[in-house]
């Protein structure tokens, strides 16, 4: 049963943040070149553009709850809750999660918002978003270090 969990977690990490990470540092550029388009006739195929890798992020961060689940049945069959690579890759998926929710998700529809309202977006918002989604990624990436590398494991990876 571990095996099944485990796949099912990676597959899920992989299939699921995968596609979040990659759209939501897709969106800042793509939201500075909608507002650069606006007016014009590439307008409204940037600000689509825009639109779809939001709705990428917010479907695919839902999908992606199934992760941490997985991950914590995996962990408890394993029986490797306490170790502390496992509570830091918790709090970092918590802090991760917290930052897209907070932070990213809801800047992004607030730009959405602008480019559909043909209102000018800042290059400051665009790159705070950027920053932001940064750290996400910077955080996601650390977590996947250390499922691999497991400090302290037995397993000798």
């Amino acid at each position: 049963m571990t095996k099944i969990l485990l796949s099912l977690h990676v597959l899920a990490a992989i299939v699921a943040i995968g596609p979040v990470t990659v759209a939501a540092s897709m969106f800042p550029p793509a939201a500075r070149r909608a507002a650069a388009a606006l007016g014009e006739t590439a307008g409204p195929s940037a600000v689509g553009t825009v639109a779809l890798l939001h709705r990428i992020c917010r479907v695919y961060s839902g999908i992606g709850l199934t992760v941490p689940v997985l991950g914590l049945a995996t962990g408890a069959a394993m029986g490797v809750l306490g170790s502390g690579w496992l509570v830091t890759s918790i709090a970092l998926t918590a802090a991760a999660a917290g930052i897209l929710a907070a932070f990213v998700l809801p800047r992004q529809e607030e730009l959405l918002d602008r480019l559909n309202g043909e209102q000018a977006v800042e290059h400051g918002n665009t790159v705070q978003l950027a920053m932001f989604t940064g750290i996400f990624n910077l955080l996601w990436a650390t977590v996947t270090v250390l499922m691999i590398v497991r400090p302290g494991s037995t397993t000798g990876a």
